[in-house]
């Protein structure tokens, strides 16, 4: 015998009311859209249920994604919003019930080929579109009255319920925001040099930063006291009145000076006062920022010590560094004081060849405008290769690869390139130098690649970027190995430049200081 109409109805409200409290014991959307789902499955016996929500509920063509489902059927993870069955429930707001799906009409409701009844339900408020839930079952004519009733009223239930989860995250997360705003500006204030207080618009004391409790031994009891009582004795008289006259009249008062008495010293300052208002213009009290005048007046002296080192670096290294080295050297300047520092570096030594016998017979203001217009345009090649010019050694220069910027392959490559590319300007026809007379003169090259130590060299009247080392010693021993339109390098160099340049190994040499013969080789041409 089945159940009477009023027994189904008690029955119906019974489960409703079992349903609604494990609906209630739920706080996160997840967790109601889960109950929703397993309950609506259990209570209705259906086969399949899928909860959708729609992507974006404030769009009116956002789809909707599957949140959850129950049953051991594949459903689609999305729905169109103008699929047929949605579009009815989404208009009408009422829930639709297909009885078998030889129906012509909303057949898309029925998730599994094989599911013949279905029921879609709105999940709505009267303020926002949630999404929807879906019953199928695999028998047709299947949902009638009593299960629609419950459906419906669960449904309603639980999307008041997610709205109402919905609102508390939101609420939660102004909340963060907030809070993070209040811890963002706490560290603001906390990390001021400057000594902050503010006042209410009584003049008592509503905040000091950290700074303003350690300098001038503000505490938690004076929030709420009288700006002037709490301050009395510790500011003169004067900048006290300026305050309370500032409080009345809610004007701006800056660079007022004085001693701020914290103790056995005081603190030289410069406050500022600015009116804090609240909405429409209401007073809510001043805002009074102490800056420590002594610490800006060091800090400006430190400035000023900076600058004078940069502007010692920079007249010691623009004559023989290119701009670019210059700048990287100034933003490091503890890369050239005073004091050795060992670096592995490229030394390179051009000496010009016939030039004794040629100065021999001629005047010395012709000789000094020879060697000129060589240097000229051997030192822009040089600097151009990123190279430091050393010294100039009567008819010689020494130039450093690696100091005071270090990269040693590149340094080393940078090096024996310069030395081409100086060789070439030599051999050209339309040079600029060694004209008439010097025509036959010629350049020879040595230079070699190891450790040594580079440093302000001299006395406090005159010092100098020098390096010194058993690197440099070889360098030039090699500069007097290599002849006329020579590039010589030793095996170290040879190693960093890998196969750049076409070379040509020679017999070992040996030179002075060192017990065996060096490995060389001559600098051919860059290979392209």
């Amino acid at each position: 015998m089945s159940p009477t109409r009023p027994a189904q109805a008690e029955a119906s409200v019974d489960e409703l009311v079992r349903a609604s409290g494990l609906l209630a014991r739920e706080s996160s959307a997840t967790s109601l859209i889960e109950v929703l789902v397993d309950q609506s499955v259990d209570i209705s016996g259906s086969d399949l249920a899928a909860a959708y929500l729609y992507v974006d509920p404030d769009s009116s063509t956002s789809p909707l994604r599957l949140v959850h489902r129950r049953g051991r059927y594949d459903v689609p993870q999305r729905l169109s919003h103008d699929a047929e069955a949605i579009d009815f429930v989404v208009t009408s707001g009422e829930a639709l019930v297909l009885h078998d799906r030889d129906r012509r009409f909303f057949t898309d409701a029925l998730l599994d080929p094989t599911m013949r009844s279905a029921v879609v339900l709105p999940l709505e408020t009267a303020r926002t579109r949630i999404g929807v839930l879906i019953l199928n079952i695999r028998r047709p004519d299947y949902y009638h009255r009593t299960h629609l009733s419950f459906l419906e009223s669960f449904a309603e239930l639980a999307s008041g319920m997610l709205h109402n989860c919905e609102l508390f995250e939101e609420l939660r997360d102004q909340l963060r925001r907030v809070e993070a705003l209040e811890r963002y500006q706490e560290s603001v204030f906390s990390s001021m040099t400057n000594l902050l207080v503010t006042t209410d618009e009584a003049g008592r004391i509503r905040y000091f930063n950290e700074v303003a409790s350690e300098r001038i031994g503000l505490q938690e009891a004076d929030i709420g006291r009288p700006f002037a009582q709490a301050f009395s004795g510790k500011l003169d008289k004067r900048i006290v009145s300026t305050v309370t006259s500032a409080a009345a009249d809610g004007r701006e008062v800056l660079g007022v000076e004085g001693i701020l008495k914290t103790g056995k010293s005081g603190i030289d300052f410069s406050l500022n006062v600015s009116p804090l208002q609240g909405k429409r213009g209401r007073r809510e009290g001043l805002t009074l920022l102490f800056t420590d005048q002594s610490a800006e007046r060091e800090l400006k002296s430190q400035v000023k010590v900076v600058k004078e080192e940069r502007r010692v670096i920079k007249d010691m290294f623009a004559r023989y560094l290119s701009n670019e080295l210059v700048d990287s050297i100034m933003l490091q300047p503890e890369l050239v004081r005073p004091g050795g520092d060992k670096k592995q570096a490229t030394i390179f030594f051009a000496d010009i060849r016939g030039y004794t016998s040629f100065s021999e017979s001629k005047e010395p203001e012709y000789i000094i405008d020879v060697l000129n217009a060589y240097f000229t345009e051997a030192v822009e090649i040089i600097i151009n290769h990123r190279g430091y010019i050393d010294k100039f050694i009567g008819d010689a220069i020494m130039a450093v690869w690696g100091v005071p910027l270090v990269t040693v392959e590149q340094d080393a490559i940078n090096a024996v390139s310069c030395a081409v590319e100086i060789q070439s300007r030599v051999q050209a026809r339309d040079r600029s130098f060694f004209r008439g007379p010097a025509n036959a003169l010629k350049v020879g090259i040595g230079m070699h690649t190891g450790p040594l130590v580079a440093g302000n060299l001299g006395s406090a009247r005159r010092m100098d970027y020098s390096v010194i080392g058993d690197t440099v010693n070889v360098a030039a021993r090699l500069e007097g190995v290599a002849k006329g339109g020579d590039v010589i390098i030793t095996e170290s160099t040879r190693d960093l430049i890998g196969d750049r340049f076409k070379l040509q190994e020679l017999e070992p040499v040996k030179v002075k200081g060192k017990e065996r013969p060096i490995h060389i080789f001559r600098v051919i041409k860059r290979v392209q």
